[in-house]
């Protein structure tokens, strides 16, 4: 279907929904189902309407022209107009691009160290870190859900919960390979090293979103362990649930509380399933299109964190900021999330243009 086509179809239907709300004879159900895609279809098509008239308004221009008293206002007007129709169009195709029902949710992220040792640990918590701090510049809240600590500093692996407003639609392209190259604290050489950690942004889920049927459950509860294996619990507190079907396993023992362990763990185990499923949902959809944005192939080295030359580079967009420092501080961290979301949204706009 043309892009034309479209836009007439969805104006038609934008002015029959107002003929049927101003009549009034609905029932209650379906004056709410047809005041809400009214109200849904109402900024895209003032903006259709914009666009439109910007054209007619050339066409007046460019007709007005024919006239040798008016050619030089007319001339200057098109130009005007011109300058703006591009935008105006973008606009119009931006907004008929499809949404993500994830955009809106809070995320839990989970950061695991990958190659690397001890150093990879290190680079493990800086990242924990830099998002935490992300999230507070954004007035989210960050809340710490697991840590693995190796005892010097460094997270084997470390989940939180973030909560906020389109929280996931910001973080969603984060998730990958980290790689990191610095000279560690212990290198008396000076040598520099590369390690990495590996970075998962979920959405979270909700009932609504996932249903997880307890005969599918398998949970062993255990005593919780601190670093180095000493006990730090006198009780089995700890959880751990497998989801039989999946093979999926999730573990906490953070909370002193059995009940408040299994709550944690199952909020964790929901988002993994339900993250799983939209990625295979994504995976069909994207089978015949190559270098998606954000298609959630972890495998793949995204980021460089370089020290020496205080430089990150995203290297899914080729982008390099010489702002390490601002980018760890969490700062500067939206100026590489707002060009992925940029690139992702000029990826969908050519495809809608196809």
């Amino acid at each position: 279907m043309s892009l034309l086509l479209k836009l007439e179809q969805i104006v038609a239907r934008y002015a029959e929904l107002q003929a049927q709300l101003s009549a009034g004879n609905l029932d209650s159900q379906k004056f709410v189902a047809a005041s809400k895609e009214y109200a849904d279809l109402g900024p895209l098509v003032e903006s259709v309407n914009a666009w439109r008239k910007a054209e007619q308004e050339l066409k007046d221009a460019e007709a007005m022209a024919s006239d040798p008293d008016m050619r030089a206002i007319a001339e200057e007007e098109a130009a005007e107009i011109k300058k703006q129709l591009p935008d105006l169009e973008r606009n119009v195709k931006r907004m008929l691009l499809p949404k993500d029902a994830a955009d809106e949710k809070n995320a839990i992220l989970e950061i695991r160290a990958g190659t690397g040792g001890d150093e990879a640990a290190l680079f493990a918590a800086d990242l924990f870190r830099m998002y935490q701090r992300y999230a507070a510049e954004h007035g989210w809240k960050f809340e710490v859900m697991e840590l693995s600590d190796t005892g010097i500093g460094g997270y084997k692996e470390a989940i939180a919960t973030v909560t906020g407003r389109n929280v996931f639609a910001h973080l969603k392209f984060e998730s990958g390979v980290h790689r990191v190259q610095r000279v560690p604290a212990t290198e008396a050489s000076g040598r520099i090293h590369t390690s990495a950690a590996t970075v998962a942004v979920l959405p979270e889920a909700e009932d609504v979103d996932i249903k997880i049927d307890e005969k599918d459950l398998r949970i062993d509860v255990f005593r919780a362990s601190g670093p180095g294996g000493q006990s730090v619990n006198t009780t089995d507190s700890a959880v751990r649930i497998t989801h039989i079907p999946t093979g999926v396993v999730v573990s906490q023992q953070d909370e002193k509380s059995q009940h408040k362990n299994r709550a944690k763990a199952m909020k964790i185990l929901r988002a993994r399933l339900y993250d799983a499923e939209r990625q295979r949902l994504d995976a069909q959809r994207a089978a015949n299109r190559k270098g998606q944005v954000g298609s959630g192939d972890r495998s793949e080295r995204i980021r460089t964190y370089n020290f020496p030359q205080s430089r990150v580079t995203d290297h899914r967009i080729n982008l390099t900021l010489y702002k390490l420092d601002e980018v760890m501080e969490g700062r500067a961290l939206d100026e590489i999330i707002d060009a992925l979301i940029a690139d992702d949204e000029a990826g969908r706009l050519a495809e809608l243009a196809a």
